[in-house]
Formats: C-alpha cells, structure tokens, sequence
C-alpha cells in the first residue's frame, strides 16, 4: 500500500456508545467495590466470600483491564486511491483493493437481524464490521462476498470510493 493520503477518513469508537460504556463501568465499579470493602477494608464481602486472590484477579481484569481495553478499542475506515483498509483495532486489519469491489451502496441496514449485531459479525459470505447504529456501505465483491462498513456517513464514504474508482481510469 503506497502513502497516498486517504481520501475518506472515519473513527468509531466504543468509547461513544453510551449503553456499551454503561455495562462496561457499571462491571468495572462493582469490582472496585469488591475490591475497596474486601482487600483495602478488610472486610470479607457475603456468607463465603471469596479469596483476596480471586477479587484481586477479578478487580485486575473487570475493573481495569477490560474498562481500558473498550476505552482503546476503535473501528477505523480508511478509503485510498487503490484500497479501502479496515482496522477494527486489535483483532482485524483487512485491506480490500478497489478491483476487487464490484458493488457499492449506501445503504440503512439492521445489525441485529442480518448480521447478529455490533463488532466483527457475519455468518457465510457476510460479514459486517460496525461499532454503532444503522447505517453504513455495502461493499459487493467480485466474488459475490458481501461487506457492511458501518458508518456515521454512509453518503461520503460512499462518494469517496466512488471517486477512488473514478480515479482508476
């Protein structure tokens, strides 16, 4: 992939999803509450509480490992001259080379039911990567696989890959 500058740039983050954040902190906040009363207190939590190793594994990974991980995690679409690049930091780096795309639609979609959800989902030659909402690209590929870009501005990314291809030719 050359440096070309993107022509079309987009960060999602986790980070932004209120609902996601609520369930993250409100686990987060109940380790730390094991973890003050239990480990700093001194004061063992229930009937058979459990050992001050495992609410310090649990504190260690619930109260700020996982809430710093969601913090970090992000879904980036990038749209270059000769590829779209996706990067759903850590897990997925794909590059997909504009001749590869046969079809492009902005379309309204619905996460829950065609693809299971919000993350890296799909089942077959879908796949979808999105981190909120309902909106996105649908990417059709020369080879009749199917990808979902979600995206806070389904029309700009579209009109840059648009343009990309133009730029092709």
């Amino acid at each position: 992939m050359t440096n070309n500058p993107p022509l079309y740039r987009e960060v999602q983050r986790w980070r932004d999803v209120w609902w996601v954040m609520l369930l993250v902190l409100g686990l987060a906040a109940m380790q730390w509450w094991g973890f003050i009363v239990q480990i700093v207190g001194g004061v063992p939590l229930g009937d058979r509480p459990a050992p001050d190793g495992m609410i310090l594994v649990f504190w260690f990974f619930f109260g700020l490992a996982f809430p710093l991980f969601f913090m970090w995690l992000h879904l980036l679409v990038e749209v270059r001259p000769e590829a779209i690049t996706v990067r759903y930091r850590p897990f997925i780096n794909r590059v997909i080379p504009l001749g590869e795309i046969a079809h492009v639609e902005a379309r309204v979609y619905r996460p829950l039911l065609e693809f299971g959800g919000w993350g890296v989902r799909g089942w077959g030659k879908r796949v979808a990567y999105n981190v909120s909402g309902n909106t996105g690209v649908e990417l059709t590929l020369v080879d009749g696989r199917r990808i979902m870009l979600g995206s806070r501005q389904p029309a700009e990314l579209a009109g840059a890959i648009y343009k990309a291809w133009a730029g092709r030719h």
